[in-house]
């Protein structure tokens, strides 16, 4: 049963979602300010957290800041409907998605059970072929989808599940352009719908994540108006 941890200050977002996902079948853990959420998270880490951006003591941006020093499960920010800066800024730091308030909690709960099977789907190895369970040697990369493992140049990275996934998709062809449209389908659920910008944000992360095991990194080429593709060095 995943546990999945709800962070918010409105205290009828966490009652009535709380309910709706133990009514999935989650178990659910929920903290009213980020403050609370972090002191609990460093006992013991939930499957996913969802993070409200605004909230007293500590907020949604520095609480995921403070888990992506430790972790890469999987985070959903929930924003307000005009906080297009918060989206960006927040998935630039790492956060898996977004769903804006006020929000369909069918939504919600679709976004969550992708991330989760995507995730599950990297641990366990059951991801698409065989031959893409296989550690992948691209140069200077080493990705190995049964531990979620990426090296490069023999360095740790560690990745989200989004990212993994967008590096996996480039890199087993080097060479060959995949346009935004077909990253959105590796990275996100059929009934996900993500913009141009969230995959751009995305790539940004993941390049910049590849800069701290290697500060030459170059591998990743933006192909303005076409796509991105990796280059083998």
């Amino acid at each position: 049963m995943p546990k999945i941890a709800l962070v918010d200050d409105d205290r009828n977002i966490l009652t009535s979602v709380s309910m709706t996902l133990e009514a999935e079948g989650y178990e659910v853990e929920t903290y009213n300010d980020g403050q609370a959420a972090f002191d609990a998270f460093n006992k013991r880490l939930p499957d996913m957290a969802v993070l409200d951006i605004k909230m007293p003591r500590m907020d949604g941006m520095e609480l995921l800041q403070k888990l992506r020093q430790k972790t890469a499960m999987p985070i959903i920010f929930l924003t307000s409907k005009d906080d297009e800066i918060d989206e960006v800024l927040g998935l630039r730091m790492g956060a898996d998605d977004y769903v804006k308030k006020p929000f369909s909690q069918r939504l919600l709960v679709e976004r969550i059970r992708a991330l989760l099977r995507r995730q599950d789907a990297i641990s366990t190895g059951e991801v698409a072929t065989t031959e893409e369970t296989k550690v992948m040697v691209r140069g200077a990369l080493e990705m190995d989808p049964l531990r979620h493992a990426v090296t490069w140049k023999g360095n740790d990275v560690t990745l989200t599940v989004t990212e993994f996934l967008l590096l996996q998709a480039l890199a087993q062809r080097p060479g060959f352009v995949k346009s935004r449209d077909q990253l959105m389908d590796v990275a996100y659920d059929d009934q996900v719908y993500v913009d141009d910008r969230t995959i751009d944000s995305h790539i940004k992360r993941l390049r910049k994540k590849m800069r701290t095991a290697d500060d030459e990194f170059s591998a990743i080429e933006t192909l303005y108006g076409i796509g991105y593709r990796y280059n083998e060095e």
